[in-house]
């Protein structure tokens, strides 16, 4: 998948940029999201062994407690010596089985600080770290190759509060305790541009094979909450992460040029998108060439005025293979929202001629309430979105106009309110191999009701 795009569904929407400069090598082709709203789906997903969850976790031979290099968890003193300290002992036993940092009770103030492969950060319950209000405390680093530049700024960005890159065997994790990016003031400095660079992310994993992060409670990032990038065998389970439903760009989790990313039993409630799945920008993501793929998001709830699951705006090293079930999100005005406008870019060197092949686009069984629209579906022009299939689809709408559609074609059964004219065509039986079917990727578990699902 290519830049392109929104869909939104109670809050679930896939976004992305401008799809008019995206070169023809990357598609948007048999991606698959299974959404069940409100009720157990019985499916199980073949190959999703990304997911399973290793009970007890992986034990650490060592440990440390913070409080061993001098920290202080009183809220004011600044602790980032002392974490990275830390760290920089235990990097010592990375090849004799790894090790623990043990994060106590108390409000541990610190600047950005850099994770080593074969370690556990866990937190106490009671625990909170808290990121300084302290620009200089969140050092300036290079940009990400697949975006060219800082997501909001030319130039540089500031570097994570929990940040890794080069890493193996990552755990970050905790009994609920919480990390706090203390976000209010970034979000001020952007409301006001004066920022020099892009802000911070609150964690952010580069480079990094076998990443888990569970059980704990993230508040206020900066700006995206949790960002892996160019990452291999990720889960993220049992979280909470909370901002503000009016802090600009505080997106939950943003897997981005990452493959094998399990996601689930979460709750968002954010600014921003709740899951937005990224692969680079323009021809920055293009050159760089590394999809996001075999992404399951499962058991999520959330709550925001943007996207519940966003593919994009940045994503033009493709995505495929996304598969979401047992979904619910609250406060959308449109059910399902497909643009080609996002309009973004960062320099003028993308080419406006290239375009995207954008098909293959199935949602079915969904059900909505209490929404404006039913949906938004525009392609470009010249450039027209194929296949599109909406399937077993009721949607409680106060618009008078509940479908605005443009440039797609597709197929559809049984959607409530009636379907646009380019989709009214029927899927079956004549239409049925034109639409994406997850045939192949799952296996029912039971006979009960399939629950909803949606694919594209």
């Amino acid at each position: 998948m290519t830049k392109g795009g929104k869909v939104k569904l109670l809050g679930l929407k896939t976004e992305t940029a401008d799809l008019s400069h995206m070169r023809r090598s990357f598609t948007l082709v048999d991606l698959l999201l299974l959404l069940a709203l409100f009720s157990d789906a019985p499916w199980a997903i073949r190959g999703s062994s990304h997911c399973e969850w290793c009970n007890p976790p992986k034990i650490r031979p060592h440990s440390v407690s913070i409080t061993e290099f001098g920290a202080v968890g009183d809220g004011v003193t600044l602790n980032t010596k002392a974490f990275q300290n830390a760290i920089f002992y235990l990097n010592s036993f990375a090849d004799k089985g790894g090790a623990k940092l043990f994060v106590p009770p108390g409000r541990w103030l610190t600047g950005s600080f850099d994770l080593i492969s074969h370690l556990t950060l866990s937190l106490d319950k009671d625990a909170v770290i808290l990121g300084s209000t302290n620009s200089d405390d969140w050092p300036v680093i290079d940009p990400l190759p697949s975006y060219g530049r800082g997501r909001e700024l030319p130039g540089r960005r500031h570097k994570s509060l929990i940040y890794g890159r080069n890493l193996t065997d990552v755990i970050i994790t905790g009994d609920n305790g919480t990390i706090d990016g203390q976000g209010s003031i970034w979000w001020n400095w952007f409301r006001n541009e004066t920022l020099d660079y892009t802000r911070p992310h609150l964690v952010e994993l580069m480079n990094t094979t076998g990443l888990v992060i569970s059980n704990l409670t993230f508040l206020n990032s900066p700006f995206w909450t949790i960002h892996p990038v160019y990452c291999s065998q990720v889960i993220v389970q049992n979280v909470t992460i909370l901002a503000p439903l009016d802090s600009p760009n505080t997106d939950g989790i943003d897997p981005d040029s990452s493959d094998d990313v399990c996601i689930e039993d979460c709750y968002i409630s954010t600014g921003d998108d709740i899951i937005a799945i990224k692969s680079g920008w323009d021809e920055y993501g293009t050159s760089y060439g590394r999809p996001s793929k075999n992404i399951t998001i499962r058991r999520l709830v959330g709550q925001t005025t943007s996207a519940g699951i966003a593919i994009g705006s940045e994503m033009s090293g493709g995505v495929s293979e996304v598969h979401a079930e047992n979904l619910t999100f609250y406060n959308s005005t449109t059910a399902i929202r497909f643009t080609g406008r996002y309009g973004e870019h960062p320099d003028d060197d993308y080419d406006p001629k290239a375009l995207p092949l954008i098909e293959r686009i199935t949602i079915e069984d969904v059900t909505g309430q209490n929404i404006k629209y039913a949906g938004l579906l525009e392609g470009i022009e010249g450039d027209t979105f194929l296949d599109i299939c909406l399937s077993n689809i009721n949607l409680s709408v106060t618009s008078k106009s509940p479908w605005n559609c443009s440039y797609i074609q597709g197929y559809s059964d049984a959607v409530s309110p009636e379907i646009c004219d380019p989709l009214r065509e029927r899927i079956f039986p004549d239409h049925y191999s034109d639409c994406y079917y997850p045939t192949h990727h799952l296996e029912s578990s039971g006979k009960q009701n399939r629950g909803a699902w949606l694919s594209w």
